[in-house]
């Protein structure tokens, strides 16, 4: 394997594909689409050339708006070849996201299908540049985004203003393969690549700019500890537009030389289909992505004798979800993740061979290369194990930073070149760690510390609970009081008080929910985590507690 920190995403996949040019890299099951290597390596490069003739420059930034369409990974590779930024729009936004986004990345090319059921992303394009519908392609001057010039379709569907997949493809042979290999050497490992925007679940979105160095060496620590070789067929229905999708998939199966099976979008069925069909050995999935497939396979059987492993991340996982995982879906290896866009994203990680009870207890310990802390978050001092605190990390996977926001990359990477991560965690004697909280999850109920993992992970073990999101809700008596969001189980009913009741003599009594609502779903980011703040403003409307929040923010 090269080494970390000599290797751009360009060089890496010369180097797979010369290792593994006949095996399989990417498949779409549903579409009998299937690249080798070799194949892939060529179609990546002819699009760098593509976008290298449409006067796309080392550095500059170009956007991709898309679900995991067989052009997301293609895009990818062949962009980081010829040295532009890849930036990744979220596939459920919406128009001042969107031309937030564009803006604030100083977006010139724009790479986007024509949307989805929610969504008609060709629409809001021509609502946000009207000039687009009376452009030549390539000659956009657009009023409210005068950086962007490009917008590719990625299809073969003609629309004005934008170029066809297939024509920026063809546009390649105006560059000579030369051309192109001495761009893609003319670039380093410490150069921004990729940059994600974080969910803006609180201000606006940052961009995080993410290098050669961090992605690949992300994606190595990854592999490794996935036990990942060129034998392993990864299902991937989580989105590329995140790092889950983009590192934890596409890339950890480049340098593994593993083959990629995308999804177009996640469906329950769809997965167990391909994993079946593909005989996947590999699968990755949010814990409300397991949930569901748990629930398919109780309806109908699936062959998923293939699977050994794969990663649970992106949200708290449950124990009990764990557990079933393993056992019906024959996940015997599968291993949590923990980390964040910040740091490209992998910090810690459960190993293949740990004990189940540590892969379902604890996020594992920091991967190779990576230093893991806990500090007080009032001194910054660091914390003696079983000790609570801010979780931080320092390494090569760390961001380069906020895209033009200088004063929120020094808050949140010290001078030292620790990420502070606003997670709070305890580490054992070992290293390995456990997620208790977020600093701005924690309820303080008269002076008494509640973190919602604990209330959560308990009432997992009520035989009706199928999943359960507890947040702190204003008392003017308390400060905050505990509140429980619970979806059941199909076809069973429960009480409020019934969930008060499992509690009782369990748990102390500071900790049982005041509240308890039944509900069938949670908002939920794109990539499927909870937005928890969203369910504290809903509860704070249903239960007419608005003059105790405006106590407590006083």
């Amino acid at each position: 394997m090269p080494s970390v920190s000599r290797i751009t995403i360009g060089d890496m996949l010369d180097y797979t594909a010369a290792r593994f040019p006949q095996n399989e890299a990417l498949v779409y099951a549903d579409r009998d689409l299937r690249y080798t290597w070799a194949q892939l390596k060529n179609v990546c490069e002819q699009l760098a050339r593509g976008l290298m003739a449409l006067g796309v420059n080392r550095g500059e930034h170009i956007a991709i708006w898309a679900t995991n369409v067989p052009q997301w990974p293609i895009v990818q590779f062949g962009s980081a070849k010829m040295g532009a930024v890849l930036v990744t729009v979220n596939t459920h936004y919406k128009l001042f996201e969107l031309e937030y986004l564009l803006k604030h990345a100083d977006i010139t090319t724009l790479l986007l299908i024509g949307g989805t059921k929610e969504a008609n992303y060709l629409e809001m394009i021509y609502e946000l540049c009207p000039e687009l519908k009376h452009s030549r392609p390539g000659r956009l001057n657009a009023a409210r985004l005068p950086r962007l010039k490009n917008v590719i379709f990625l299809g073969e569907e003609e629309h004005p203003g934008m170029f066809t997949w297939s024509r920026v493809l063809e546009a390649g042979e105006q560059v000579s393969p030369a051309e192109l290999a001495a761009r893609q050497a003319s670039l380093s490992p410490d150069d921004c690549v990729n940059m994600q925007y974080t969910s803006g679940t609180t201000g606006f979105p940052k961009g995080v700019m993410l290098t050669h160095s961090n992605l690949i060496g992300n994606a190595i620590s990854i592999a490794e500890c996935l036990a990942f070789t060129s034998r392993d067929r990864l299902c991937i229905p989580v989105p590329m537009f995140h790092c889950f999708g983009c590192v934890l998939g596409t890339l950890t199966c480049l340098v593994s030389g593993a083959t990629m099976v995308p999804l177009e979008a996640f469906n329950p069925t769809k997965v167990l289909e391909t994993v079946q069909q593909e005989k996947c050995t590999a699968l990755h999935g949010v814990p409300t992505m397991f949930i569901t497939e748990l629930e398919v396979l109780e309806k109908q059987p699936y062959d998923v004798s293939s699977l050994r492993t794969g990663i649970m991340a992106g949200a708290p996982c449950p124990i009990e979800v764990m557990k079933q995982v393993v056992e019906r879906m024959n996940m015997r290896e599968i291993v949590i993740t923990y980390g964040q866009t910040e740091a490209a994203p992998g910090i810690t990680m459960t190993r293949t061979h740990d004990p189940l009870e540590v892969r379902v207890s604890t996020v594992g310990r920091a991967l190779p290369g990576v230093e893991v802390k806990i500090v007080d978050p009032e001194t910054g001092e660091a914390v003696p194990p079983g000790v609570q605190g801010e979780i931080c990390a320092r390494g090569y996977n760390v961001m380069k930073g906020y895209y033009k926001m200088p004063e929120a990359t020094a808050a949140a990477v010290d001078r030292e070149g620790w990420l502070h991560t606003g997670d709070l965690g305890v580490m054992d004697e070992r290293g390995y760690v456990k997620i208790t909280g977020r600093l701005k999850d924690m309820i303080i109920r008269g002076g008494e510390n509640i973190y919602p993992r604990e209330i959560e992970e308990f009432l997992y073990t009520h035989p009706k609970v199928k999943d359960v999101q507890v947040v702190g809700v204003p008392s003017e008596k308390y400060g905050e009081e505990v509140m429980a969001f619970i979806c059941l189980k199909e076809g069973q009913q429960a009480s409020e008080e019934e969930i008060k009741q499992f509690c009782q003599g369990k748990i102390a009594r500071y900790k049982i929910p005041q509240y308890v609502r039944f509900v069938t779903s949670y908002p939920t980011t794109a990539n499927g985590k909870v937005q928890k703040y969203k369910l504290r403003e809903q509860a704070i409307r249903e239960l007419n507690l608005e003059k105790a929040a405006m106590v407590e923010t006083a």
